[in-house]
């Protein structure tokens, strides 16, 4: 603020013309983005950093200083000021890998790259953290009183127990004429489709119980499977694969893809993979409808197939009791383990990608750390499991023979079964419904929906599978999913490394640098002696001087090598005058 007098210590002062204003020179303009006062504070940038980087807008600005007026107030009044502190391992548990190592031999650029993206996943980790408080649903498994089982609890003690909701997601429906069925949820866990062995093929929505469309294929069915959306599903019948909609419409018929026994569908890369009764494992790009991959297992019949839902690894049972691991890129497998001492009759990976879960002809049923391949605990079932699937919240079902059991924390070592029902039918099929405490099971007569208390994960990601979405938001995320399609090649057992920086040694880029040129620049030039008058430059002569040549460089390379060891051998002989240097009991020493 201008003032017309002078200040005190300057009253006495001389006069100080006033210098000119160069010409040519004008004051820069003012900016919105440049406040008169705390702009450091304000901005948190100096003067400098704001000239090199992006200008902010003026809602920042406005933001910045509204945020600066509010700390100003709230620090003299908060004792606390600030957000609370998040503990390590609330913050650990979102963290996705580890930090990225700095080394000097990276450019300034990369290094402002690579801090800015660690500050990201950082800010990000803090604020699930935080968010984390407020997601009230904690899953709910049932407390028994002292001395009590949980697995003679029967489903008509579960019902009366709980809401009226709870209650009717048990249901159960009589379809004893086109029988066993096979049963599959979408991603959302809204929708069931039922196929039966004999034809039937029935699509709803299983909570309203809205029938989407119904059918009979007049062909044995052999496998059902969802794809990305709810709007289209994939039936294996007698001898090819079709493609229906979600009013029945036939769509496609993949003719390449022949007997046809189980399918899976890997849902961020829009795969359908498919194994046969002639063991080939095939793979479809819904997206374009293209095969991709086909590859020959050499393992007989494929009976038994599941996914891995962390990494997107194709895990295969045969009959010699081995499992084994496959990508569309690779025509041999990755890992194959001896599982069983005899056929494998189902496979089944936790949601973590951590744990296996392998039953066999041998009555035994098998929990395996995907890590290290090697078994944690072995069970022995009275009858064996024909079928195994794994819950969000890590609970395990295996069916024997009509008798259904769901295991709690098999990883750890568990005597009895959390729950048991027994079906009056020879069970098909299950299957965990995302997010829902039930489990779907296909037998001869129908379809069962069992209730699990604790089976399904409480608290669902909106962007990632809403069970409650609309038709717009469906096609949105149809859009995006699209978009974010990830590629076949990018398939590997750990998919950490993708995010990892592939440092490749020096003889690897030396060797790329080589064949690149088409010569070695480091190794040594070949001798050509000049030419001589006089017959000097004879066949003879020149052969003469080429071998002395070669002999000079011989003995230089022997002499080098002969004083390196004798250097060697010197400062071994001065170690060990210096160790004989010690007192008078140091020859005792060993």
């Amino acid at each position: 603020m201008a003032t017309s007098g002078k200040l005190a210590g300057e009253a006495n002062a001389p006069e100080e013309k006033s210098k000119p204003a160069a010409k040519g020179k004008k004051k820069p303009a003012k900016r919105y983005w440049e406040p008169e006062k705390f702009e450091d504070v304000m901005i948190n940038k100096t003067p400098l950093e704001r000239s090199q980087g992006e200008k902010p807008e003026r809602w920042e600005v406005e933001n910045k200083v509204q945020q600066h007026r509010f700390s100003q107030s709230a620090k003299s009044k908060d004792v606390f000021f600030g957000p609370a502190p998040l503990p390590e391992t609330r913050v650990k548990r979102f963290q996705r890998g580890e930090k990225f190592k700095l080394k000097g031999r990276q450019t300034g650029a990369l290094r402002e790259l690579v801090k800015r993206a660690t500050k990201n996943a950082e800010l990000a980790s803090q604020q699930t953290a935080r968010c984390d408080l407020l997601l009230p649903e904690t899953q709910g498994f049932i407390e028994p009183d002292e001395g009590e089982e949980t697995s003679y609890i029967t489903q008509r003690d579960i019902q009366d127990e709980v809401d009226i909701t709870s209650a009717s997601k048990s249901f159960e429906l009589d379809l004893n004429q086109f029988g066993p069925y096979r049963v599959d949820y979408t991603r959302t866990g809204r929708h069931l489709l039922l196929g039966g062995t004999r034809g039937h093929v029935a699509a709803f929505d299983w909570v309203t119980k809205s029938l989407m469309c119904e059918m009979n294929v007049m062909e044995t069915v052999k496998d059902i499977k969802w794809l990305h959306t709810e709007a289209m599903f994939a039936v294996a019948q007698l001898h090819w694969v079709y493609v229906y909609d979600s009013q029945g419409i036939e769509l496609h018929c993949l003719k390449r893809f022949h007997n046809i026994t189980r399918m899976e569908f890997l849902p961020y890369h829009f795969l359908l993979a498919t194994a046969s009764s002639s063991g080939f494992l095939q793979y479809l790009d819904v997206s374009i409808g293209k095969e991709i991959s086909t590859i020959c297992t050499k393992g007989g019949s494929l009976q038994t197939m599941c996914t891995n839902p962390y990494n997107a690894i194709v895990n295969l049972g045969h009959h010699n009791g081995s499992v084994t691991m496959w990508t569309p890129t690779m025509k041999e497998p990755l890992v194959k383990m001896i599982c069983h001492r005899g056929a494998v009759r189902s496979v089944a990976v936790e949601r973590t990608g951590t744990y296996m879960a392998t039953s066999g002809l041998d009555h035994k049923l098998r929990v395996w750390d995907v890590r290290t391949y090697r078994p944690l605990h072995s069970y022995v079932l009275s009858s064996g499991a024909s079928n195994l699937d794994f819950s969000h919240r890590s609970l395990l079902a295996a069916t024997c023979g009509n008798v259904v059991q769901v295991y709690k924390d098999t990883h750890l070592g568990v005597g009895r079964p959390y729950l048991t029902h027994v079906s009056p039918h020879h069970a098909h099929s299950l299957q965990f419904c995302p997010y829902e405490d039930v489990l779907g099971l296909g037998h001869g007569n129908g379809f069962t929906s069992l209730l699990v208390p604790g089976a399904g994960e409480p608290n669902f990601d909106a962007l990632e599978a809403n069970p409650l979405r609309s038709k717009k938001q469906r096609q949105e995320w149809e859009v995006k999913a699209l978009l974010e399609k990830i590629q076949p090649e990018l398939i590997t057992l750990d998919p950490a490394m993708l995010s990892k920086v592939d440092t490749a040694s020096f003889e690897t880029k030396y060797a790329e640098r080589v064949q690149r040129l088409g010569f070695d620049p480091k190794a040594p030039q070949k001798f050509e002696p000049r030419y001589r008058t006089k017959g000097r430059s004879s066949t003879a002569n020149r052969e003469l001087r080429k071998r002395i040549v070669a002999g000079t460089q011989k003995r230089e390379t022997i002499k080098a090598s002969m004083e390196e060891k004798q250097k060697k051998q010197r400062e071994k002989i001065q170690s060990n005058q210096t160790e004989a240097k010690g007192g008078a009991l140091q020859r005792f020493k060993k």
